[in-house]
């Protein structure tokens, strides 16, 4: 009967744990973010937030503070089977016509066949740095990390702590760098069938909806920005200060230089650099 009534209490103190654990991470989402757009269509499920696309529309989430500088992460399991037409999107962003945004777009596709990851960086509104990249495993089945990396001299895009994209500072030459604006981190679900998958060409087939993409594990480790003087002329700005601008992290270790070398290699599929025929003359950073 001890024994029992012992099994008993570990059930119900497991049960009060876990509902602990769910309200910890439901207010950490709360605490750190707030939808911004279809409030209806993001639900959390324990640890996990559902963001869904119906044909009424798709969501979206932002965070309730603005960074500048530092890295940010979350783990997502996009759509699974018939995503064409779909974009998932993590991304950081400032507000205005003259924003900076580093982008993450998940590009839905048919059946069987793979995500494309498009990466962008906007910088005083203008953008155009596009890259594709497939991936190296199936985004569909389970989570994966990806995160933002963003210092005085770089802005690193990560999958899983993989590098699959530098974007260097090249003020020196005129290239323009986001190092003023602190920008938000935003997430979202949205139909994307004008361009997203095969050049529009596939739409989105709403017999399939609705459309649900998993966002978890939301780990911002920056500058966050609480009032205008934190900016780069104050904390946010001294160069040094924080660890992503140690001298450890001017370039890449060996390990990393060596990862992303086979992602360009074998993963990279379209270069905003390589694109002659799109650009007059190619952009500055484009040229060694």
């Amino acid at each position: 009967m001890e024994c029992h009534l012992n099994f008993i209490t570990i059930v119900a103190l497991s049960i009060v744990l876990y509902s602990a654990f769910v309200q910890l991470v439901y207010a950490d989402f709360t605490q750190l973010f707030k939808p911004n757009w279809a409030p209806d269509h993001i639900v959390t499920q324990g640890q996990n937030i559902l963001l869904t696309l119906d044909n009424t529309t798709g969501c979206g989430f932002e965070s309730r503070s603005n960074y500048l500088f530092g890295k940010a992460s979350l783990q997502i399991k996009l759509i699974q089977g018939d995503s064409a037409g779909i974009v998932t999107a993590f991304y950081m962003s400032s507000e205005g016509p003259n924003h900076d945004e580093l982008d993450f777009e998940f590009l839905g596709n048919i059946s069987g066949e793979p995500y494309l990851v498009q990466t962008n960086v906007y910088v005083n509104g203008s953008g155009n740095r596009e890259q594709r990249h497939t991936l190296w495993f199936d985004p569909t089945t389970d989570f994966h990390t990806y995160s933002f990396f963003w210092n005085h001299r770089s802005i690193m895009f990560l999958v899983d702590d993989i590098p699959i994209r530098i974007f260097a500072n090249k003020e020196k030459i005129g290239v323009p760098y986001p190092k003023a604006q602190a920008m938000g981190i935003h997430g979202s679900l949205w139909n994307a069938d004008d361009w997203a998958t095969q050049g529009g060409r596939v739409k989105t087939n709403w017999t399939n909806a609705p459309f649900v993409s998993m966002f978890r594990s939301f780990d911002i480790d920056a500058c966050e920005l609480l009032t205008e003087s934190d900016g780069l002329a104050g904390k946010c700005g001294k160069l040094g200060q924080f660890w992503w601008d140690k001298p450890a992290m001017n370039r890449l270790n060996k390990q990393k230089r060596k990862q992303l070398k086979w992602v360009l290699a074998n993963h990279l599929v379209y270069d905003y650099c390589k694109d002659v025929p799109r650009f007059l003359e190619l952009p500055k950073e484009c040229l060694k």
